[in-house]
């Protein structure tokens, strides 16, 4: 595995790569890092180039001003850009990649899609939603960044990360949610809080959802309580091509609650595109 930085804007941008084959970018979610992906980069290592960076903000990536959901969609241009001019084996030779998006890394994805969907040959929305906020959604964000901001990153990442979880996965499995509650600490409060309201003024994707010609990956928990089933499925139908695949026992983050299952719809959508 190879770690790497660039700079945009003034910010280091930090991303690690691994493997050979057709690029692939893993992009996290909010409250996460590069590392939620560590159970699928031993499963797909050896088939694709696995392209993995940390959000602005999240990880080993500074803090960005003023970042929206669009300059984290630009980052990602740039960050393909290089890896495009400086392949890892002389017989890489690569015009396109595919981007798989976990939550906010989802709406990432759909920005880049409809800004630069000439550099995609695929993309997937993974626990994740073309739609804009509700309002109802929008005030129970607001309501996350008030506790942000009144009890610190720490304490709002405690009491957020294991509700994202299906409960019996959660009451077998501490381990595994104490180890994401333990990174709270790279967290500050106003990487959080940008998010949040990068999330809150992101616009409806839906039409990029139907415009888009190429394979559209859908992965969704069944017991996913911050996208929920229904929500999901009523975009499944929009892109000419759609690959869905319901996690049955899952919420919202099925990489760790479905790990077989997930790194085997990743491994055969990806060998299709």
């Amino acid at each position: 595995m190879k770690e790497k930085s660039f700079q945009h804007n003034g910010s280091n941008i930090y991303y690690k790569t691994i493997g050979e084959g057709k690029p692939v970018i893993l992009l996290h979610g909010f409250g996460e890092d590069g590392t939620v992906w560590e159970r699928q980069i031993t499963a797909l290592q050896n088939n694709f180039r696995l392209i993995i960076p940390d959000i602005p903000g999240s990880g080993k990536s500074a803090f960005l001003p003023n970042a929206t959901i669009e300059t984290y969609a630009d980052i990602i241009k740039e960050l393909f850009e290089m890896e495009r001019s400086e392949p890892a084996t002389s017989e890489e030779n690569f015009e396109s990649f595919s981007l798989i998006g976990h939550s906010m890394g989802g709406y990432i994805a759909l920005a880049f899609a409809e800004k630069y969907p000439q550099y995609l040959n695929s993309f997937g929305l993974f626990h994740s939603s073309a739609f804009a906020d509700a309002d109802e959604k929008k005030a129970t964000r607001k309501k996350a960044i008030e506790f942000i901001q009144e009890k610190g990153p720490i304490a709002f990442l405690k009491t957020s990360i294991p509700g994202l979880f299906n409960e019996a996965f959660d009451a077998e499995n501490k381990p595994v949610i104490l180890s994401l509650i333990s990174k709270a600490t790279n967290f500050t409060e106003a990487a959080l809080v940008q998010y949040y309201e990068a999330m809150i003024a992101r616009p409806d994707r839906v039409h990029v959802l139907k415009s888009f010609t190429k394979p559209v990956l859908f992965i969704i928990g069944e017991h996913d309580k911050a996208i929920p089933l229904q929500s999901s499925l009523e975009q499944c139908y929009l892109p000419a091509i759609s690959h869905v695949h319901i996690l049955q026992n899952a919420a919202h983050m099925g990489m760790y609650e479905e790990t077989a299952k997930v790194n085997s719809v990743l491994d055969n959508f990806l060998a299709q595109v």
